[in-house]
């Protein structure tokens, strides 16, 4: 395995993809006006807010490449997922607050391709082994896509966003009784919750969840607030902010019933 892909096997019908936590610039960081920014938009600690996911059997798939480089979660050919609202690209050109990344050009075409090359295709290949080795003993498989984000992004959304986003392509890539039982856990949890929201799943959701074929996709878009002590504003001087695990405790022991509930799920029913 890569040094900047990190797959931990489980044996469970879960897959947990982290396509977001990665903060390596790789060989293009001399490219980015600063590689503070280059970082900032980073899923902060979100792999170590999963911790726990290894011992309930999970399969944890991780890039350490940052989204900068190149965003394992938007669609290869470049096409917005978004149409119509304020997002990123394949090679994000902006922050999620539209500064713009680089000194000079851009990347173009073929360094795109490369990039996609070097680390998209890897990444994806691996979860799509994973998923398949999972479904050859398992009746069908989860693939949970784990992410998180400030809880105050104007450009991409207004107001406070809730705690707990599931995204399901409104409904597509899993079963209901699945996105239901996510969506009342997290209610029962008496913090706030949406489903479908201003997130409904990025690409890999998308592309991977297909009830019909035994595969059950669902992403969990976290508002960071929920295991860190968020500025006001976000600078060089106090971000990221570190993992606070005082803080992180309440929405662990939410996440910890969640996976379990898509681990019950995929089991067969007596």
């Amino acid at each position: 395995m890569s040094a900047w892909l990190d797959v931990r096997r489980g044996e469970a019908p879960l897959v947990i993809a982290f396509p977001h936590t990665g903060t390596h610039l790789a060989d293009v960081e001399h490219a980015f006006r600063s590689p503070w920014l280059a970082r900032r938009d980073a899923d902060w600690w979100v792999d170590q807010l999963y911790a726990f996911a290894e011992g309930l059997g999970a399969t944890l798939v991780r890039t350490e490449i940052s989204r900068s480089v190149i965003d394992v979660n938007r669609d290869p050919t470049g096409a917005s997922l978004y149409p119509g609202q304020a997002t990123t690209e394949l090679c994000p050109t902006t922050t999620f607050d539209g500064e713009p990344l680089y000194a000079g050009a851009l990347p173009d075409e073929a360094e795109i391709a490369r990039r996609r090359e070097l680390w998209f295709d890897p990444y994806h290949q691996a979860i799509f082994k994973e998923l398949a080795r999972l479904r050859s003993h398992h009746e069908c498989v989860v693939l949970y896509d784990a992410h998180s984000i400030r809880s105050h992004v104007p450009r991409l959304f207004d107001g406070e966003l809730p705690l707990f986003n599931i995204g399901t392509n409104d409904g597509a890539t899993c079963a209901p009784d699945l996105e239901l039982a996510v969506a009342a856990l997290c209610a029962a949890s008496g913090r706030s919750h949406v489903r479908n929201g201003r997130f409904k799943g990025g690409w890999t959701t998308r592309h991977y969840g297909k009830p019909d074929t035994g595969i059950h996709a669902i992403q969990m878009e976290l508002a960071m607030r929920g295991y860190l002590r968020e500025p006001v504003a976000a600078d060089d001087t106090n971000w990221p902010a570190p993992f606070d695990a005082d803080i992180a405790s309440d929405t662990m022991a939410v996440l910890a019933q969640i996976l379990k509930a898509c681990v019950a799920f995929a089991q067969p029913k007596a």
